[in-house]
């Protein structure tokens, strides 16, 4: 890294994409001053009068984020109050991170990208990025946040291979080559790459972000290159560490949210150890949003996160235990959770799931018998598959037809929907799946009907499922019925979730089901990680996801011509500064995905329950509940959700 004076000459613009010599995507209104004084939150009242706390005007970044509710439709609200929700395991106290949602960059209502921990960002030929920090901002200790912690994480974390053995994260390297990062000044910071890259600004807002930079103040005391050798040994032998590097990792995780020592810039601090049944959330005191009126965000001073088990959610819920509740809940739930309105106060949303397909099956494209994977590979018989799908059926018995009948495809509020992709190998015909089936040489059938493979084996497609959800084995029992009338046998084996997705990384799972692609509601700045062979997550071709991820140290190269063309296509995307181009890139995509059928979409846009306290405002009656983009209730901005009694 090198250090520079050197301010680059540039006016900041009003949204302009990635293009033009010196453009900003942001708009300079986004720092808009604060109209009225900073109001001191009555909860930390007393320990500012102790001295343990400086007033609010000091605790504030010079440049907050000031939020304008009213612009928004929201109301502005008073602070107070404890929220509780319940997750079902101990180590989901990290969904507290997703939902708080404070990142460098992150989507607005309208999945646009806004600054928010961010004053500023300036985007130089879609390839050289300038981050403006807030003056004045603090972590949630009242230390500084500056470059500084930006620099730690980039040249003594993600470039120290005691501590990151594989180097840094893919998300900053284009090409293989890294960028190089100049601090300017405490408050600035330049990425720059030799060609652009599209992937960095989406990347920042994620669900899970890759947080590049780190509380460094904190860290240090860790390090082998700023502490003490003997103090560093007596730490190891405190804490039964092997060595700096491992104690190092295992306090540096600001995603798992596990460790109450670590300064945060979440809305929320989290004040409980680690394993136990229930978690203590107490508001940030340094946090950089205000409303209009000089209310410290967020409103609510405390969360509270029980542990129980996912079985006993819906029923606590009824006997009013949790203010807002939409992890573990589904649409199964909704008979249950309207009919306890009353007893538990509270009243029930239908949000919509925002991935491509509530529910998809995956034929598995790296399946290991030669014989079935030959079929997978085949697009005929994927095809076929989807054409013996009575999605009807399932939408009537399942969502009571508020779902849509369709195939893996971008939703309405993407600019991608076209009914053709949606309805694309989804209509419900028997007659054209048999023929089709016929035509691949499966026309011997034994006793029962089911079809025979070339080798004499019946076709039976053993279905994976993690089990978590009541919505899939029953679409599993519909799907299976209506594919026996193709002469396919449909066994259906329900598998923990880490187990099913190590078979299928290992080729070992036939056919998985899951959601359909996180992101719905893809634009043209979205990475199509989703739709081309880069990510072992990707149930319809683990192994050759590895290929890419492990830079061809495990897995295999695609090899269909499909496969390779969306591969060539991702790359021409990673390459284009020029939202134009990124759009033809993603067209092309999704017409190989309609026509292909890589994955099998039985139904999207599904109804999905939340249940809001009676004394809960501003949460939204009508949203998309989606990971990507939006982090679940993290783009709904739960630090503007305020009590009244």
């Amino acid at each position: 890294m090198t250090r520079s004076p050197r301010t680059p000459s540039f006016a900041l613009t009003r949204r302009q994409g990635l293009v033009g010599a010196a453009a900003s995507i942001f708009a300079l209104a986004a720092g808009r001053a604060l109209a009225q004084a900073p109001r001191e939150s009555a909860s930390l009242q007393a320990r500012v009068d102790a001295g343990e706390l400086p007033p609010v005007s000091e605790r504030l970044p010079q440049e907050p984020l000031v939020v304008d509710l009213e612009a928004k439709g929201r109301a502005l609200g008073q602070a107070g109050g404890r929220l509780r929700t319940i997750f079902t395991r101990a180590r989901d106290i990290r969904y507290m991170v997703v939902y708080g949602y404070a990142r460098l960059v992150g989507f607005d209502q309208d999945y646009n990208l806004e600054p928010d921990l961010l004053r500023d960002v300036v985007v130089e030929e879609g390839r050289i990025f300038t981050l403006h920090l807030r003056r004045g901002h603090k972590w949630s200790d009242g230390a500084p946040f500056t470059t500084e912690d930006f620099r730690y994480w980039w040249e003594d974390v993600a470039n120290n291979e005691q501590l990151v053995p594989a180097g840094p994260p893919a998300l900053l390297l284009v090409d293989g080559k890294a960028p190089d990062v100049t601090v300017v000044s405490e408050t600035e910071i330049r990425f720059e790459w030799a060609t652009p890259n599209p992937r960095f600004l989406p990347a920042l807002a994620q669900a899970r972000p890759p947080f590049i930079y780190r509380p460094s103040h904190f860290m240090k005391q860790f390090h082998e290159d700023y502490t003490d050798k003997d103090e560093l040994a007596g730490m190891l032998r405190r804490t039964r560490s092997r060595n700096w590097a491992q104690l190092h990792n295992k306090l540096d995780n600001m995603y798992n949210f596990d460790n109450p020592a670590l300064p945060t810039l979440q809305p929320w601090i989290n004040t409980t150890e680690p394993n136990g049944q229930r978690y203590i959330l107490a508001r940030n005191p340094y946090y950089h949003r205000v409303d209009t009126q000089g209310v410290q965000l967020p409103y609510i001073d405390e969360v509270e996160a029980e542990i129980a088990a996912s079985g006993l959610v819906a029923s606590k819920v009824t006997l009013g235990e949790s203010d807002l509740q939409i992890r573990t809940l589904t649409f199964s739930d909704a008979p249950v959770l309207k009919k306890g309105e009353k007893t538990g106060n509270y009243t029930t949303y239908l949000w919509t799931n925002g991935a491509a397909s509530e529910i998809a099956l995956y034929p598995n494209l790296n399946y290991e018998d030669p014989g079935f994977q030959e079929l997978f590979r085949t697009a005929d018989f994927r095809r076929a598959l989807s054409l013996a799908v009575d999605r009807r059926a399932i939408n009537k018995s399942l969502f009571y037809g508020l779902a849509k009948e369709r195939a893996v495809a971008p939703l309405e509020q993407s600019p991608f929907f076209t009914e053709a992709r949606a309805k694309a190998w989804a209509e419900y015909d028997i007659d054209r799946a048999n023929a089709m089936l016929d035509a691949l040489g499966l026309d011997k059938k034994d006793g029962d009907g089911t079809r025979l493979l070339p080798d004499g084996r019946r076709l039976e497609l053993v279905v994976e499922t993690a089990g978590e959800r009541t919505e899939e084995s029953d679409a599993l029992e519909l799907v299976a019925e209506s594919w026996r009338l193709v002469g396919a046998r449909l066994i259906f084996r329900p598998l923990d979730r880490d187990i099913l997705r190590n078979s299928a990384y290992q080729g070992a799972s036939m056919m998985p089901v899951w959601y359909g692609w996180n992101n719905g509601i893809p634009t043209a700045s979205s990475p199509p990680d989703d739709l081309a062979p880069v990510d072992q997550a990707n149930f319809s071709w683990p192994m050759w996801g590895q290929y890419w991820q492990t830079k061809e140290g495990a897995g295999e190269p695609p090899q269909i011509e499909p496969a390779k063309r969306l591969l060539d296509l991702y790359h021409q995307w990673q390459a284009s500064p020029d939202e134009e181009n990124q759009a033809a890139v993603w067209n092309e995509m999704l017409d190989i995905h309609a026509d292909q059928i890589f994955a099998i979409g039985l139904v999207s846009a599904a109804p999905q329950p939340i249940i809001v306290s009676n004394r809960l405002r501003n949460v939204p009656k009508q949203a998309i509940y989606a990971w990507e983009p939006g982090a679940h209730l993290g783009v709904h901005r739960i630090d503007e959700f305020f009590f009244v009694e």
